[in-house]
């Protein structure tokens, strides 16, 4: 699914975040450390090689919202922006903190001239957030900044499975109504 907002495409697509050639950035569901570990975390620095972890150690820690942005390393794109998702039910307000997230990611990229930029579903993994708030919250967002980006013309969701990115893609339609 694809919709135009202002200058920038929002796309949303079933896939593996760290395969995202056409992609100046991704962003890392990261921990506080900036450290590997399960999910996307672990994925994208098994993708990118250890000088990534190298890279983090110095800018950690982060706190729920904040963003860090480091290179791509083996990645095949030349950036990872790094946030730090709300655990759902602890971080509080976990709705601002998110939002924070996906801003604050959209701010870093802008900063650093970044045209495109993928997302995976941040907070939705073991911080448990539920995947239809997240999406709400994440899409809603974006879909604000939009208007606000200087430099990035190319958003993409990038989901782990088919029920994520159905949910994305029908809070997309409502969010949107008229694409």
């Amino acid at each position: 699914m694809r919709v135009e907002k202002g200058n920038v495409t929002l796309e949303i697509v079933q896939g593996d975040i760290t395969k995202q050639p056409d992609m100046e950035a991704i962003v890392n569901a990261a921990n506080a450390e900036l450290m590997p570990g399960g999910g996307v975390a672990g994925a994208i620095h098994r993708a990118a090689g250890p000088e990534l972890a190298e890279a983090c150690r110095p800018l950690a820690p982060i706190r729920p919202g904040q963003a860090v942005i480091t290179p791509g390393f083996r990645l095949p794109n030349r950036y990872v922006i790094h946030v730090l998702g709300p655990v759902y039910g602890r971080d509080v307000p976990s709705d601002r903190l998110l939002a924070d997230a996906y801003r604050n990611a959209l701010k870093v990229a802008d900063a650093h001239k970044v045209r495109s930029v993928a997302f995976p579903a941040i907070s939705t993994g073991v911080f448990g957030y539920p995947m239809e708030e997240a999406a709400q919250v994440a899409l809603k967002t974006v879909l604000e900044e939009a208007s606000r980006l200087q430099h990035v013309r190319h958003v993409r969701f990038v989901l782990f499975d088919e029920r994520a990115r159905d949910i994305h893609e029908k809070v997309l339609a409502h969010l949107e109504p008229t694409t």
